[in-house]
């Protein structure tokens, strides 16, 4: 993703394949491998997480985006996450940093694209049991996020049909399709005591 000509091979090689490409999803992201204050990390961990998160979206936009101009049509959608909506978190300043200039950066190409035949929209999965999250979990603390992620995370299987249905079925440019709402946060912590869910605890104890 942070190498414009492969992103741009990978337009062409699925225009020539299908003709033509109704739905884009900026979805590669990348973490550091470790949580640590940001000034500990090396420069090659700095720069590997801006490239993919931030420099990667602005590619993958800019391939999108002229593509279904001239095609005549299409869907561009940015996946957010963790730091999005102004969320902060000691130790996680390069993801949370990257999602901040993502938020930024969707709603530029909204107002940008707005006499284009192209929609620019939003795209939030909330927590996903998937490696990267398990990457943000610092050493001997296994047991506090397992509590955390087996109440707010979901599966892979879980959230991507209900995302799919969504966006086959979205037609406005600057929607935001969120699987975790705000609610849905409030609900999961009230019935916690009542629900149990496990969810994630073979993703960490293979971690560990």
């Amino acid at each position: 993703m942070s190498d414009f000509d492969q992103v741009q091979g990978l337009w062409d090689a699925a225009a020539a394949r299908f003709g033509r490409i109704d739905i884009w999803i900026n979805n590669a992201a990348n973490n550091t491998p470790v949580q640590k204050f940001m000034w500990e990390h090396s420069a090659d961990v700095l720069e590997s997480v801006i490239q993919t998160n931030m420099l990667g979206v602005i590619y993958g936009s800019k391939v999108a985006i002229a593509g279904m101009i001239a095609q005549g049509s299409g869907f561009l959608y940015n996946m957010e996450g963790f730091g999005s909506g102004g969320e902060v978190s000691a130790k996680n300043a390069m993801y949370g940093t990257s999602k901040a200039g993502l938020r930024y950066l969707t709603r530029v190409l909204i107002m940008e694209t707005k006499h284009t035949p192209v929609k620019v929209c939003y795209l939030s999965p909330g927590m996903v049991t998937t490696d990267l999250l398990v990457q943000t979990i610092a050493p001997g603390r296994e047991t506090q996020a397992e509590r955390i992620f087996n109440i707010l995370a979901d599966r892979v299987e879980t959230v991507t049909p209900w995302l799919v249905e969504r966006i086959m079925a979205n037609e406005k440019a600057g929607a935001r399709i969120a699987w975790l709402t705000q609610p849905k946060i409030i609900m999961r912590f009230m019935s916690a005591p009542f629900r149990k869910r496990n969810v994630v605890g073979d993703l960490i104890r293979s971690k560990a």
